[in-house]
């Protein structure tokens, strides 16, 4: 089977967020299990000098955007064994960053007649499915059913639309139709593209997809409700026969203690104790004081309303009343880092803040710190739980989204369970789980078989991989 998968941003190339980790992993893990999959995303002016300088010229072509006839330059590497392409116009993609810019919807536009205008030139290559991620992709579906239909290289392929984060829609005045797609305005009407007076490039992949996919089975439900559907709620329901959700996975090889050159000491679960080592490394470099035995509370976040940030606010004095440590990293809105930073110089022997993004720093983090707290307003998936749970680090997430899917909240009854969760987006709530896994850390043998079945947990895209292949052959012809 060929798969295109196509993607905005996808590691070590690009990335903006999680779709990036997705964009390598997934693709990596379908190929280990035989399926020629081949990536395709935009050559930004970010990339790495030595990954563009590797890059191979394979053939230039005009690509049409309304009106318009755009230059489009196709290039290829072969990276850990997966073909990528990329997408070379330098008046769309010159610039730093990957969105956020005013001509976003002709960028895209752009983008997904490029990748369709791409296929031909692709060494023989017909792709069975096309794997579309989030609104910037969402045209791709439309283009496949309605304009590219008739072409040789498509007759065979299938489409896929996988919704990453529904808030971002990619919404645009009605005028793209004609403008920049190059579509009629039969196309603007509450069965297709409008939505909320404009066009919705979201829309038209959930419309126009052969199967509709979000990234955990409760995501998929959720988005089917008015809180958490965006507006899209009751097209959703409309079209539930063809949307289901595949939580993501990690790639443990990258994601372990027993490797990570970023930490103090390596450990896995039979030498677990070893979190200890790196739990005074972190107290340390962050100016705590030096104590094995205090629990250290951990987030690792964007500083953003939807990560659920004001419930850590709300109650910030509450939480700091235990005996405790809290560790913050995270960048976001200039109100919440003022926030932390303010406690961090207020409470300097109970709380670090550290507002800027540092990789090496998180796996650190994840490696000394007791708990994870993440209390998500929603969540897609989330892959900072997977992360924590892999080196050790009790979750205290909020059930929603993929957090409900991957954290079995401890029972005290069975004695089983890899974290501790709340229901409703209440900080009192919030501060009832955080306070109950306090409790249960003072407690060894208990808190060690906690960080026990954590560790054990295992969502890998070996196995999440099979189930986007069972899609495939579904739509395959």
């Amino acid at each position: 089977m060929k798969v295109l998968f196509v993607t905005t941003e996808v590691r070590p190339f690009s990335k903006t967020g999680g779709l990036a980790d997705v964009s390598l992993e997934l693709p990596r893990a379908l190929k280990k299990a035989g399926i020629d999959v081949r990536i395709i995303t935009p050559e930004y002016s970010d990339i790495p000098y030595v990954f563009r300088s590797s890059m191979i010229p394979l053939s230039t072509f005009g690509v049409t955007v309304g009106w318009r006839n755009q230059y489009c330059g196709l290039k290829y590497m072969l990276y850990d064994d997966l073909p990528v392409y990329f997408i070379d116009n330098e008046y769309y993609f010159k610039r730093p960053g990957c969105y956020g810019f005013y001509d976003d919807g002709e960028r895209f536009a752009y983008f997904c007649r490029a990748v369709m205008e791409s296929v031909v030139h692709m060494d023989d290559f017909y792709p069975d499915v096309i794997h579309c991620n989030d609104w910037q992709t969402g045209i791709i579906p439309l283009y496949l059913r309605d304009v590219y239909y008739q072409r040789p290289e498509f007759k065979r392929a299938a489409s896929i639309f996988t919704i990453h984060n529904l808030k971002y829609q990619g919404v645009f005045a009605p005028s793209v139709l004609e403008d920049l797609l190059g579509l009629n305005y039969g196309y603007y009407n509450d069965e297709k593209l409008k939505f909320r007076d404009g066009v919705s490039f979201m829309k038209a992949g959930i419309v126009f997809a052969d199967k509709v996919v979000t990234v955990s089975e409760t995501y998929a439900r959720e988005i089917t409700t008015p809180y958490y559907g965006e507006g899209l709620d009751g097209l959703l329901n409309a079209k539930a026969f063809k949307l289901s959700g595949i939580t993501n996975g990690i790639d443990y090889t990258h994601n372990n203690p027993e490797n990570d050159r970023n930490i103090k000491l390596n450990y896995d679960v039979a030498t677990r104790e070893r979190k200890k080592d790196n739990k005074l490394a972190l107290q340390k470099e962050l100016g705590l004081p030096q104590n094995a035995d205090v629990p250290v509370i951990a987030m690792v976040t964007r500083l953003v309303k939807e990560k659920g940030i004001d419930l850590v606010t709300c109650v910030m004095e509450d939480i700091l009343k235990n005996d405790l440590q809290f560790v913050m990293l995270g960048t976001g809105d200039r109100d919440y880092m003022d926030f932390f930073e303010y406690y961090a110089s207020a409470y300097p022997g109970k709380i670090a803040a550290v507002t800027r993004f540092d990789g090496a720093l998180a796996s650190r983090i994840y490696a000394g710190a007791d708990i994870f707290l993440m209390p998500s307003m929603f969540e897609p998936c989330g892959l900072s739980q997977i992360i924590a749970m892999r080196y050790g680090t009790v979750p205290v997430v909020r059930e929603t989204g993929g957090l409900k899917d991957t954290v079995k909240p401890y029972n005290q009854y069975t004695g089983h369970g890899n974290g501790f969760s709340f229901a409703n987006f209440n900080a009192h709530e919030m501060l009832g789980a955080l306070r109950y896994a306090l409790e249960k850390y003072k407690d060894h043998e208990i808190w060690d078989n906690i960080v026990l079945e954590a560790m054990n947990t295992r969502i890998d895209w070996e196995t999440q991989s099979k189930k986007y292949i069972d899609l495939y052959n579904e739509i395959a012809i």
